[in-house]
């Protein structure tokens, strides 16, 4: 697991964002899925908002529904991810002294046809979402599927921005500064599932 945060660091320190596949183990995904589905059926979730504290549902830029994780109801497939994360937080706190002291993370699921245009994660108004962090529910994607996570990188090349899409494949997880890359999610053709989170200073 430490080459795999190693993996991360170095991405977003070379790159800007940094991915590594099989963050958890295709059982892990088939179980998050699952509880995930299971919270969606009995009505838990809600249509995701915009801005901070999320009050204004605006369907013409995002289209997911969500439901945060509370500790008080994790299920012991949610709290060894959430473990999993903490360990990463721990990590990176020794490895790069960013002073991260916090977590929060929701279940995002985008039914066919949605997706969510770009934006930044970092609120004006609260700047403590230092890194955000999605790691993806969805087995069998095929690339015909969309629902690529879409990143805006600084710099023109050829007159061109510089972009890129990485796949929300079962298992993978992207991890990129939340108030430095502006990023969007392309429209998806089959339902598209993940935890989605991140990691915030004080």
């Amino acid at each position: 697991m430490i080459n795999s945060f190693e993996t991360i660091i170095n991405g977003i320190l070379n790159d800007g964002y940094g991915i590594t596949d099989n963050f958890i183990t295709p059982d892990e995904v088939t179980a998050l899925a699952y509880q995930l589905h299971q919270r969606w059926e009995a009505g838990k979730f809600k249509a995701a908002g915009t801005g901070n504290q999320q009050v204004s549902v605006e369907n013409a830029v995002r289209g997911d529904e969500i439901l945060w994780l509370d500790e008080a109801t994790t299920t012991p497939i949610e709290v060894a991810f959430l473990l999993r994360i903490n360990e990463f937080v721990a990590y990176v706190n020794q490895t790069c002294y960013l002073g991260l002291c916090d977590v929060e993370f929701h279940y995002a699921l985008y039914p066919t046809g949605t997706f969510y245009k770009r934006h930044l994660d970092q609120f004006r108004s609260d700047s403590r979402r230092k890194l955000s962090v999605i790691c993806y529910l969805n087995t069998d994607w095929h690339e015909a599927d969309g629902g690529q996570l879409a990143i805006y990188l600084p710099g023109i090349i050829n007159d061109l921005e510089r972009r890129i899409t990485i796949s929300p494949i079962g298992g993978r997880l992207v991890c990129f500064e939340s108030g430095l890359l502006p990023h969007e999610v392309l429209p998806a053709t089959h339902e598209r599932l993940s935890v989605t989170g991140w990691l915030k200073t004080a």
